[in-house]
């Protein structure tokens, strides 16, 4: 192994990840008066949360009633039942303060004529416990993400957190009894080696859409804090819900946000029939993100697509006028010009079903602690870590995450992460000594990868990899493809073990960083894929032709996987909490989740 010098910094707390998750536990965490750095492979503000279009939900009843506790059963039904009921509580209660914190952050939310903050219908946001449906989406425009990301960015300078900006995070750093006590990154502009020491690590580092031949995610969408923590023998958690946004531009993969089919919009097949309530008669247009792209597939599979292929949907938005479009939807107008060639107000907007969010990931409770199983229902908290974002797995999406929910799901679990900070770290408490040979494995991992002269490039495993996600777990999946996907994908796995790195520079080697993120991928693939072959029923995002139902005695459960160093899964579950943290709302049944 080559000889390296790693630079050290010591912190109270590290952020793993600029977006906005991330970003509001920076800004908490530092407010509290923690010592806090954070460090990003991209600048903060181009992280992927700048690319959320249409809103963040919150029960304000700014256009009509609301009330958290609709809020509360919306998210539980959107999740199949498999989201924590406990979780959900914590994450809808608290929506409407975390919403005004933003406001006096300087959001620039859109506004009502009397001022108030915009809201918009969103698909299964309903009032009433699903008879009415519910403004509860707070917009900025067609560009929320942006003007959250970017106003987080600000609060987090203006109280003094470090910004370590373009460090690639390689590996956690664990003592000798097992807790997280730091991570080693590497510089990319200066090619060194930094190792911060924290008595809080905190993984914000985003989804793995990138496993996915077409996503909607940024090509930095990686997996790398689950790759951090399945290389460290941690399990993640129900990593075979995988959502499929339904409008994502036809060829491109672009997001085509769901508050255009909230401000009117409406899909249509090749015969020009708003097919929607044919699958639900109610909702429509604005039903889950599952049911919605499920049908597009089945129209498109019966014959009833578009195009000359007959291989994709027209979503239609020249009716809401230029007036309306120009003012609520600016941002979709110039992503449909510019990707599909489209004049919006004259033309419809080709749309195809699209890799765009995961809803497993490192395992946590509310606080944001990351917990393992132990035992037949214990949770294990894993002390000094802690996991936020599409990163985590709180489970307050279950098995499919009701849309702007996600912003949310950021700024109240980024808040709640850096309160449990604030109540278990004394600042600037000393650091215990750790041994010479702590980074020993972590260096001699990077010194392989960095050094790897096998006979394939990266590109062309990482195109087999996400080809093989696209076709054997897509939008449904039976046993036969999710089988055959496997094999392929334990093949890919082994493939890396050939790879190529031709550059073995240290300073802005975009070879060496994109094998590092390849890894990442294959891990979180390989755990994808094999938790959904698992999976004998359908629930939410998880279809299964060959279990068209979903499973409730056997499989109301979370699933727990570990994936080893040959790309072998070993799996575990445990129960979906059924309950609540307190009485002001009642557990909801499961029933049978229609639209």
């Amino acid at each position: 192994m080559a000889s390296y010098t790693i630079q050290e910094h010591q912190v109270d707390v590290i952020v793993v990840g600029a977006g906005g998750a991330g970003l509001r536990a920076t800004v908490g965490l530092a407010a509290t008066g923690l010592e806090t750095a954070c460090i990003t492979k991209v600048f903060p503000t181009r992280s992927h949360t700048v690319a959320a279009q249409g809103g963040i939900s919150a029960a304000l009843g700014n256009m009509g009633e609301d009330d958290w506790r609709f809020h509360f059963y919306d998210t539980v039904k959107g999740s199949d039942w498999l989201g924590d009921q406990d979780a959900i509580e914590y994450m809808c209660k608290n929506a409407p303060a975390a919403i005004i914190e933003l406001e006096h952050y300087g959001v620039p939310f859109s506004r009502t004529e009397e001022g108030l903050i915009y809201q918009r219908p969103f698909g299964g946001m309903t009032t009433h416990f699903g008879k009415g449906t519910a403004q509860r989406t707070c917009a900025a425009a067609d560009r929320t993400g942006h003007a959250i990301l970017h106003t987080l960015y600000q609060q987090a300078l203006k109280h003094d957190a470090r910004f370590f900006i373009e460090y690639f995070a390689l590996d956690l750093i664990f003592d000798a009894d097992g807790a997280c006590c730091g991570v080693l990154a590497l510089d990319m502009n200066e090619g060194t080696l930094h190792l911060f020491r924290a008595h809080g690590v905190v993984l914000a580092t985003g989804g793995y859409g990138r496993a996915y031949f077409s996503a909607t995610s940024a090509h930095t969408c990686t997996g790398d804090g689950g790759g951090l923590a399945l290389r460290a023998g941690l399990a993640l958690q129900d990593m075979e819900f995988v959502q499929f946004h339904p409008t994502g531009i036809y060829g491109a993969g672009c997001l085509i946000t769901e508050g255009v089919r909230g401000e009117g919009g409406y899909l249509t097949n090749g015969a020009g029939e708003r097919f929607m309530e044919r699958y639900a008669p109610n909702a429509k247009d604005l039903a889950s993100r599952d049911v919605v792209s499920r049908a597009m597939t089945i129209e498109i599979r019966e014959g009833r697509g578009v195009g000359e292929d007959k291989d994709h949907i027209f979503l239609n938005l020249q009716h809401l006028g230029a007036d309306v479009l120009h003012e609520k939807l600016p941002g979709i107008s110039e992503s449909a010009r510019i990707f599909a060639g489209v004049d919006v107000t004259r033309q419809p907007i080709p749309v195809l079903p699209t890799v765009h969010y995961n809803m497993g990931g490192v395992p946590t409770n509310y606080h944001g602690e990351v917990v393992q199983k132990v035992g037949e229902e214990a949770e294990k908290v894993v002390p000094g870590l802690f996991a936020i974002g599409e990163a985590g797995c709180v489970s307050v999406h279950g098995a499919n995450r009701l849309g702007s929910n996600s912003l949310l799901d950021l700024v109240v679990f980024g808040r709640a992460v850096a309160q449990r900070c604030a109540e278990t770290i004394r600042p600037r408490q000393p650091h215990r000594d750790l041994p010479s040979s702590a980074t020993d494995a972590a260096l001699d991992h990077f010194d392989r990868i960095r050094h790897a002269n096998g006979s394939l490039p990266t590109a062309e495993i990482r195109l087999t990899m996400q080809r093989t996600m696209q076709a054997d777990a897509a939008v449904f999946r039976t046993e036969k493809t999710l089988q055959e996907g496997c094999l392929k994908m334990d093949q890919v796995f082994a493939s890396f073990a050939d790879v190529r790195v031709s550059d073995r520079s240290l300073v802005w080697n975009s070879d060496l960083i994109e094998t590092l993120e390849l890894q990442n991928l294959l891990y979180n693939a390989v755990a994808t894929i094999n938790s959904a072959e698992q999976r004998h029923e359908s629930r939410g995002a998880h279809a299964r032709e060959d279990y068209p139902e979903r499973d409730d005695q056997n499989w109301m459960k979370h699933t727990y996987v570990k994936v080893d160093p040959n790309g072998r899964c070993a799996f575990d579950y445990r129960p979906v909490h059924m309950h609540t943290m307190t009485s002001d709302v009642d557990v909801v049944p499961p029933q049978k989740r229609v639209y």
